[in-house]
């Protein structure tokens, strides 16, 4: 994907949604209901936007939303991409690219997500405080040096100071949180009981197959990242795995994922 077709589809967005984003939201699996949060402005079809890829997907709607939550502009993915769809990493990470060209100041990541910490449970709200990724990385190939460097500093990948702002939000909301790695992996398969143990081993607590591409993407532009794993499923308990499971745990924990995400935004 070359700047000047991302400046392309940036252009053609901004005339249709008619505002500048200030907050970038990217949703997974299951996890739409934030949407019913915005205030909606204009709602676009990825269909309809140039050069976008299109979610192939059940449970990922595929629409962008412009829209006013918490008091700030925002712009959010009703669906995202997964390189597993056959898609390139720089297709994946794309969208990401055009939010940073539309103006957003950060990033919101979601996504469903198996445990593979003992301590978690179905239902837990996890901030991601790091990543492992096992996705081919979206910044292979020619650096675009107009939106960031060649080598990009991951040490922060996801940005403590909103994960103190999601601390302090949760206390006051009575959500409990979890903290921890998640490990991007490429799927489609749910993991076997072996990759799960690796997991563990290697310092993750939850694994799906999305983010990291998008969060890389995010801090090679600089974007500030905050980021939330729902356990959908708890991965070392040995119970099978299905993606109707994934999206039904995913739709009942959105709602203090979405209260979360309000609260911060509101505060920001």
């Amino acid at each position: 994907m070359t700047l000047e077709l991302i400046r392309q589809t940036a252009s053609y967005v901004r005339e249709r949604a008619g505002f500048e984003p200030q907050i970038g939201i990217i949703l997974g699996t299951g996890l739409g209901g934030l949407v019913d949060e915005i205030q909606i402005s204009t709602a676009i079809d990825y269909a309809d936007i140039p050069n976008f890829p299109v979610s192939t997907v059940e449970g990922h709607h595929g629409r962008l939303i412009f829209g006013m939550l918490g008091g700030k502009r925002v712009v959010a993915m009703q669906g995202r991409f997964h390189y597993y769809e056959g898609y390139t990493p720089q297709q994946v990470v794309f969208p990401v690219r055009v939010m940073k060209l539309l103006g957003i100041e950060c990033l919101f990541v979601s996504n469903a997500s198996g445990g593979v910490n003992p301590q978690f449970r179905t239902g837990d709200l996890m901030v991601i405080t790091d990543h492992i990724n096992l996705i081919p990385n979206p910044l292979v190939g020619p650096n675009i040096s107009e939106l960031g460097t060649r080598f990009p500093d991951m040490n922060d990948a996801y940005d403590p100071a909103l994960i103190r702002l999601a601390g302090e939000v949760a206390a006051g909301l009575g959500i409990e949180l979890q903290y921890g790695c998640y490990v991007g992996g490429t799927g489609p398969t749910f993991e076997t009981q072996k990759e799960y143990g690796y997991f563990r081993a290697i310092g993750g607590d939850t694994v799906g197959m999305s983010t990291t591409p998008e969060v890389i993407a995010a801090r090679h532009m600089l974007i500030p990242v905050f980021g939330v794993s729902v356990i959908t499923n708890v991965g070392l308990s040995g119970e099978k795995s299905t993606h109707e499971e994934v999206q039904r745990e995913g739709a009942k924990a959105a709602v203090n994922m979405t209260r979360l995400f309000v609260g911060m935004i509101s505060a920001l």
